[in-house]
């Protein structure tokens, strides 16, 4: 990988770290506890504001483990060892990375974990 790629790797992931920060603070605010007057609020009111809960909380899940997928890529770009497949060690395809800069494993790797 030549230093000018590697620098655009550096940034991409940089902006979508800084995109995943502001969707988790808005993720964090909508998958707090619900508190509801159960006498003025029915019954399908409080399912339907558990099951938006539930959906925050899943998705605030998801952000967290992207969010931790960027930083270990990160990490592996700062060490030298950015779009080597971390199961077979064989280069990950550029148009791969591309796609998702986070991915730790080429295409045949992570269709075998699958």
């Amino acid at each position: 990988m030549t230093p000018q790629q590697t620098a655009q790797f550096h940034a991409l992931m940089t902006a979508q770290l800084a995109e995943l920060e502001h969707a988790l603070s808005a993720a964090n605010t909508n998958a707090g506890t619900v508190m509801l007057d159960q006498s003025s609020v029915g019954r399908l009111s409080r399912m339907d504001a558990m099951q938006q809960q539930a959906m925050a909380s899943s998705q605030l899940a998801a952000l967290q483990r992207r969010r931790t997928q960027l930083h270990a890529a990160l990490k592996r770009l700062e060490g030298g060892t950015f779009g080597i497949c971390c199961q077979c060690g064989e280069e990950i395809a550029l148009l791969r990375l591309e796609g998702d800069p986070g991915t730790p494993f080429c295409a045949d790797c992570q269709a075998g974990r699958e």
